[in-house]
């Protein structure tokens, strides 16, 4: 039985998962945390990392009840993602693996999420709809690789949903898109927003820069409620979402469909997705906070795939890179 544990560390979110075999035996998780109206900074929520990450790593072993020598392959989250924080966790992971004599291996973070999707799932060949704070794409397996079908031409979905939680000063904990999806389930009044997609791909700076500007003075003025333009933003953002992701379904002929990403736990976009599913006689697949959310048991997971495939990262190899594209990765795990 093959045994990998994986290192997460792209974002805010730090994470050490094991994984035997399919089977996740441990994955905690820790999450830096700024104040209302804050974002995070690269060089504090590395700091943040810093400072748990072997607490975290100590809790990943014991609670999956294993020792250092059971451990057959250390991964880690090549990219992309933050800088400070990416590179703080693969010197971690690195060093591991160094101290007890194992193989390493550098992962695409996005194809964790997949990898993790499929196999929670068991979703065969999906659609995916990958959606988070930094990454938002519509992709498909063809040929050795995951093909990037559509994605957002400038900022990510939750990017946007983090900063509009900004300006109306929403709390950060657990996180701002869960708080604004609280907040939209109380929103009755609809507010017209840019509608932006772009043959496969969508844009939601525009969106964005609209909702800054106009939300004041709307909520100032008594015209909507914060909780009215939580709802249409939801509503906008998520409708362009399932647009492009039909058209992607339409395109491969595929009657599945997969989202994963942070974003992804949000009740209201899969309900939308939901909806187009059937109405396509396709089914829909999607997790819960534990495997959509950024954590260490999907890059073990990947890694457990490419391990058993053959691949290793040499040490001189064992880089970071902020840029790292989903289809850049061949897939030599999948026939």
């Amino acid at each position: 039985m093959t045994v990998v544990i994986g290192f997460e560390g792209s974002a805010n979110k730090i994470g050490i998962g094991i994984i035997r075999d399919g089977e996740v035996l441990s994955n905690p998780r820790r999450t830096y945390i700024t104040p209302p109206g804050q974002g995070f900074m690269p060089s504090d929520t590395a700091r943040h990392h810093r400072a748990v990450i072997l607490t975290v790593l100590k809790e990943a072993l014991e609670q999956a009840g294993l020792k250092p020598a059971d451990i057959d392959c250390v991964a880690y989250t090549k990219g992309p993602g933050m800088g400070a924080p990416l590179v703080t966790v693969a010197l971690v992971a690195r060093t591991v693996a160094q101290l007890w004599g194992k193989p390493l291996l550098g992962v695409n973070h996005c194809i964790g999420h997949i990898e993790m999707g499929r196999l929670i799932t068991q979703a065969n060949n999906p659609t995916v709809l990958y959606v988070s704070g930094g990454n938002t794409q519509v992709i498909a397996y063809s040929e050795r690789r995951y093909r990037i079908f559509g994605e957002t031409i400038d900022i990510a979905v939750g990017n946007c949903l983090d900063r509009f939680a900004r300006v109306i000063k929403i709390s950060n904990d657990p996180s701002p898109g869960y708080n604004i999806e609280q907040m939209a389930k109380k929103g009755s009044q609809y507010v017209e927003l840019p509608y932006t997609v772009k043959g496969m791909d969508v844009s939601f700076s525009g969106i964005l820069s609209y909702i800054e500007e106009v939300a004041h003075k709307m909520l100032s003025s008594g015209q909507c409620a914060a909780e009215d333009l939580c709802f249409s933003l939801q509503e906008t953002l998520f409708s362009m979402l399932v647009e492009i992701t039909e058209r992607a379904m339409a395109h491969c002929g595929s009657q599945e469909v997969l989202i994963v990403g942070g974003v992804g736990c949000n009740l209201r976009l899969q309900e939308m997705m939901g909806v187009m599913c059937k109405e396509r006689g396709a089914k829909l697949f999607a997790t819960d906070e534990r495997f959509c959310i950024d954590n260490g048991a999907m890059i073990a997971q990947a890694g457990w795939e490419m391990f058993r495939s053959g691949q290793v990262t040499e040490l001189e190899d064992s880089w970071i890179t902020q840029r790292y594209r989903t289809d850049e990765v061949e897939v030599t795990w999948r026939d």
